[in-house]
């Protein structure tokens, strides 16, 4: 993985009292000697027939609203400046909000994306995800910090969760890249960084009814748990994971990982996501999908080094719908 030294912030509200994803990119950047590109997209639709009726020139519509949002953005990258940084501000009209974030962060050559999460609704928990998030979360190219929490990073724990025995076929080369990106961001908050990895203990097979009773002829779970300490070992050699900072766990990794960030107080948790041959779209994972929802404190989503985001390189510009298409 490259150095950490331009981030994107995607920032969902200019006009919000509260940002705390742009908060804690400024403690990132900060941290890496980083430079920050401030980016708010007008996702928002158009109708035809309320631009005929109030005959509104398209284009001085849009002119108008990048001008208003680009002075809400300077107001905010003039504070951040203060802290001695470097900031840019980009605001454009692109839908939907998710491929526009991908878009945005190929043409800033981003090498980490921070976003705070969508609101879903009064029924639902401010952490959970909601659609835009998770169409992020498959399809960004770099480094995803996925903001939950909006308290400010004190020296956090910082919890890499890898696959040394790959048994959830993710590539060898994702560990590394989870171990790399998780020391840089440690050291750029002054944290702990803690490294887990959750085995499955070895399962009995059933044999067909008429061979008689239920025969074990796994690997025993003592071998199981040998070469899974000696592989989480071996994986994190180079990097500076204390040994009291060393989790192994014998369990079902859904239930684990939220359970242990829970237990450390962890303030990120580092995950790999994968992506699925044969299918068109792009799955973060079975383990992280089930285990993403289930944090309140911010997701790291780590990509292995050869992903390729299924996203239109083009944008879309401003989108347009007639009164007919209004449900």
């Amino acid at each position: 993985m490259r150095p950490i030294k331009r981030i994107l912030v995607a920032v969902k509200d200019p006009t919000a009292k509260s940002l705390p994803a742009v908060a804690k990119a400024t403690q990132l950047a900060t941290g890496l000697g980083a430079e920050l590109v401030l980016f708010h997209d007008i996702a928002t639709p158009l109708y035809a027939d309320m631009l005929y009726a109030r005959n509104v020139d398209l284009k001085s519509l849009q002119r108008d609203q990048l001008a208003h949002r680009r002075s809400q953005l300077e107001t905010i990258a003039a504070r951040v400046r203060r802290h001695g940084l470097s900031v840019s501000i980009v605001a454009e009209w692109d839908f939907p909000a998710a491929e526009a974030i991908v878009r945005q962060a190929w043409k800033q050559r981003a090498d980490l994306v921070v976003a705070e999460v969508h609101e879903g609704g009064k029924h639902r928990a401010r952490w959970l995800l909601s659609y835009t998030d998770w169409e992020l979360l498959r399809d960004c190219p770099v480094p995803l910090l996925l903001v939950k929490n909006k308290a400010l990073y004190r020296h956090p724990k910082l919890l890499a969760a890898i696959d040394p025995l790959h048994a959830f076929a993710k590539p060898a080369s994702l560990d590394r890249e989870i171990l790399r990106t998780g020391a840089q961001m440690t050291h750029a908050l002054e944290g702990e960084l803690h490294a887990l990895h959750v085995f499955t203990p070895p399962m009995p097979i059933m044999p067909p009814l008429a061979m008689g009773p239920l025969v074990d002829v796994s690997t025993p779970r003592d071998e199981t748990e040998a070469e899974a300490r000696k592989r989480f070992m071996s994986e994190l050699g180079g990097f500076e994971v204390k040994r009291s900072a060393r989790h192994l766990v014998e369990g079902r990794p859904t239930a684990v990982i939220p359970a242990v960030a829970k237990k450390l107080r962890s303030a990120i948790v580092i995950m790999g996501a994968v992506s699925r041959s044969g299918l068109k779209r792009i799955f973060v994972g079975n383990t992280a999908e089930a285990v993403i929802d289930s944090l309140s404190c911010d997701v790291l989503i780590v990509k292995p080094p050869n992903f390729e985001a299924k996203v239109p390189r083009a944008s879309r510009g401003v989108q347009i719908l007639s009164a007919a298409a209004t449900p």
